[in-house]
């Protein structure tokens, strides 16, 4: 492994000046500075974690705290999206990430243990039941963290435009020439309050009273759920003739309630999804799509500068726009 003392000698310079210019320090000269750290990189040197850590009180590893309650781990094509991002947003900062559970070495732990154990300088949360006291009690700590599609009071966030999404999806349908249209959202959380809010804003805007029995309560990323709820909703005797699914995932359950009812989609029936994930497009569905990239980068970006500069990062929440793909599943009529 290459040291301080080969760069130096491949340098003409001493160790301590080796230090220096690789910790930026402002006693080396510019010259002198950039030709150290080009050595440095040609020649493969990495820094001694250990070494760094107790030069910054940092250990440069954030916590994921991801749990998908589906079982689909990252075969969850959002998150998995989202969490990449994340990722490489981080890695490009020098910090690797770790994942948070609650156990460990086979026995059970809280998820701030665990985060205690790891010495994790800070934490992103994603997929989990935050309501969870095991969350709350991480959410209350003085650990800094990012939240990703759900807000705390005082805690940095970063979500998606929900409100804007659905707005957008209905708008569309409507000028498709759809005025019975049907809402399937998923469980009670923050995302779904905030689409429902786009949902209501926007019939409310275009005038249109959608029944009581056209908003239904789903599961998100459940096609079992899904299928369920769209044989309820076409047992209505005044049917809708367009709906709108929770997620793209959940919408394969759909489409094998409305094909097994002898449906076709767009010529009987018209869908929508959410999240714009690969699967849509393979269907040629007409989703919102959710910017992944954007949401995970950003969360890594605000969340290491909490890190790194706690007394002037505001612990704001931030929104994250999508936009609409437009599909083959809409009929205009």
């Amino acid at each position: 492994m290459v040291s301080m003392k080969d760069i130096a000698k491949r340098c003409g310079v001493s160790v301590a000046t080796v230090s220096k210019a690789l910790n930026g320090q402002a006693d080396v000269g510019e010259e002198t500075r950039s030709r150290i750290c080009a050595a440095a990189e040609e020649m493969g040197y990495m820094t001694n974690s250990a070494a760094r850590a107790l030069k910054t009180n940092r250990t440069y590893h954030l916590g994921v705290l991801f749990v998908d309650e589906r079982r689909s781990g990252l075969a969850h094509e959002y998150f998995s999206s989202v969490l990449e991002s994340f990722k490489v947003e981080a890695e490009s900062h020098g910090y690797d990430i770790t994942f948070i559970n609650h156990n460990v070495g086979g026995r059970p732990t809280s998820y701030l243990q665990h985060c205690r154990y790891r010495g994790v300088d800070g934490v992103v949360i994603a997929c989990v039941d935050f309501n969870d006291p095991r969350v709350r009690e991480l959410v209350e700590s003085g650990i800094p963290l990012v939240t990703i599609d759900h807000v705390f009071n005082n805690r940095l966030a970063v979500v998606s435009d929900n409100v804007s999404g659905v707005e957008a999806l209905v708008h569309y349908v409507y000028e498709k020439g759809h005025r019975k249209i049907a809402f399937l959202h998923g469980e009670r959380t923050s995302v779904t309050e905030n689409r429902m809010i786009g949902f209501y804003r926007a019939c409310e805007e275009l005038g249109l009273e959608i029944p009581p029995e056209y908003i239904r309560e789903c599961v998100y990323h459940d096609p079992d759920r899904c299928a369920q709820v769209t044989r309820e909703i076409l047992e209505l005797p005044d049917r809708p003739t367009c709906i709108l699914f929770p997620d793209d995932y959940s919408y394969i359950g759909g489409m094998n309630a409305l094909n097994n009812a002898g449906l076709r989609v767009p010529e009987d029936i018209s869908a929508v999804g959410y999240d714009g994930i690969h699967l849509a497009r393979v269907l040629q569905l007409t989703t919102y799509s959710q910017d992944t990239k954007a949401l995970g980068a950003t969360a890594a970006d605000r969340l290491i500068r909490l890190i790194e500069h706690p007394k002037t990062t505001l612990p704001e929440q931030i929104s994250i726009p999508g936009y609409l793909v437009e599909g083959a599943s809409v009929r205009q009529i």
